[in-house]
């Protein structure tokens, strides 16, 4: 009895330093990313940089994060989830304290792009570690808590990230996270010492990984640069390559993709695709409203950031509510009532004008709050828990994938708008009714594209496997 106790409640006390780390990591990025735009800008200012190349101060991050979470998935479940993870945390630390030094934009946007692979080895890996450690049951949980951590990064950033950049210089957001990183790294390293590769006698498929990369590249380059003709050069370019990556896959023993997953899991295959759609659809927002409230509303970095914290704050509280009740109902019908409340807060955020009250604009962050907080957890668990153990690296990579490519989606809309609207200018008083146009656009745009993500996210209910 003493013995079983014991391992109950060794058991009990590695998965809360699991949940821990992951959650803790859950937190940097995010934070990261929502102090980074209150940060725009006062970057933007001290580089002379225009509307597109702040865009892919953005952009540039969600890109390489996009092209390299499905191959760290995947080569976590070959060579251990914790070392790509462990790893990934190192890198963070080393591109974040380099960015400190950024001499120009493109110096910047280079650094970024370190800081994106090492986004992509943690988040490749970690929700992958959650579901290995977490039972069917739990897990819901669990994720709901992890997801409740990227919540409060998105909270704290605009609110943290609008003070240091007022008061210290947008670099101090960087400073800020160094010990942050380091705090993370050690965590794992004395916390966990289990290692997870339940794929290790697999050989990895690296011709696979490369066209799927060459395509990802192509495809979202071109998009974030219509309507040029390189950027449909390019879009071809993806589309052609996307399709040699298929012929590819299905053709190779161990793939770096499983389209099997896809094919034969309507649960996995739908819920993927609403993840994506979802994030297509909500990921700009933040980066539209930062420049509204500071150029056409005239507010500081440090007001923006109270004004657009009432979002991530209704996130973190429902999300893990919204996680447990994934543990108890069907995580399919919960995610897609959140589709449907984000719905609702993009198509009210299409009357958003000069003169709109800031009232307005709160109320309708905690709607869109509310429903990401009923969307992100149960539809992280519906695709998590749909999967056979040794393709939970590669579920964990497509989940990743699906939000950073419809991340970087939502910003190549946004790139594309500003482009159209404004031009390689900075955003100045005589082009702000232009701007207004182009953020009005992006958010009819915003709005088609979650309704439909709410049938699409429905259709994952019928005749479930």
């Amino acid at each position: 009895m003493n013995v079983i106790t014991q391992i109950s409640g060794e058991e009990k006390s590695f998965k809360r330093s699991v949940l821990a780390v992951t959650s803790f990591t859950a937190f940097l990025t995010p934070f990261l990313g929502s102090a980074v735009n209150l940060a725009l800008p006062a970057i933007g200012k001290e580089f002379n940089a225009d509307a597109v190349e702040m865009g892919w101060i953005m952009s540039s991050y969600i890109l390489t994060s996009a092209i390299f979470l499905l191959l760290f998935g995947k080569l976590g479940d070959i060579i251990g989830r914790k070392k790509i993870f462990s790893y990934g945390i190192l890198l963070f630390i080393v591109s974040t304290f380099l960015i400190v030094f950024s001499w120009n934009i493109t110096v910047l946007i280079f650094f970024r792009i370190i800081q994106g692979l090492s986004s992509a080895m943690i988040f490749g890996t970690s929700m992958a570690i959650i579901t290995a450690v977490f039972k069917l049951g739990e897990r819901g949980r669990a994720m709901g808590f992890n997801v409740m951590a990227t919540y409060l990064g998105l909270s704290l950033g605009p609110v943290i990230g609008g003070l240091l950049t007022q008061h210290f210089g947008w670099r101090s957001i960087f400073v800020f996270l160094v010990p942050l990183g380091i705090i993370s790294f050690v965590l794992i390293k004395r916390k966990i010492k289990t290692e997870w590769a339940d794929a290790a006698d697999e050989k990895y498929d690296w011709k696979g990984s490369v066209v799927y990369g060459l395509a990802l590249f192509a495809f979202m380059y071109g998009f974030s640069i219509l309507p040029t003709i390189a950027g449909w050069i390019f879009l071809t370019a993806g589309l052609l390559l996307a399709f040699l990556f298929m012929f590819i896959e299905l053709r190779v023993s161990n793939p770096v993709f499983e389209f099997g997953l896809v094919i034969r899991n309507r649960v996995f295959a739908f819920s993927s695709i609403a993840a994506l759609i979802n994030y297509s659809a909500t990921n700009a927002i933040g980066f539209f409203i930062s420049l509204y409230l500071q150029y056409l509303k005239g507010f500081d970095a440090k007001t923006a950031g109270l004004v657009m914290i009432s979002q991530p704050v209704a996130m973190m509280l429902l999300s893990p509510v919204a996680g447990r009740l994934s543990d108890q109902k069907n995580p399919g019908i919960i995610a897609s009532i959140g589709m449907g409340v984000i719905s609702l807060g993009l198509i009210l955020l299409c009357f958003l004008n000069e003169n709109t009250h800031i009232a307005y604009i709160i109320t309708l962050f905690v709607i869109l709050g509310a429903g990401f907080g009923l969307f992100s957890s149960p539809n992280s668990n519906a695709i998590m828990s749909s999967v056979e153990k040794k393709y939970l690296g590669v579920a964990s990579g497509i989940l990743g994938t699906m939000r950073m490519i419809g991340q970087m989606m939502s910003m190549g809309i946004a790139m594309m708008l500003l482009s159209l609207y404004i031009g390689r200018e900075s955003i100045i008083p005589e082009n702000y009714h232009s701007l207004m146009s182009a953020i009005k656009i992006g958010f009819l745009a915003f709005a088609i594209l979650s309704v439909l993500g709410v049938f699409a996210s429905l259709a994952r209910n019928k005749n479930n496997n």
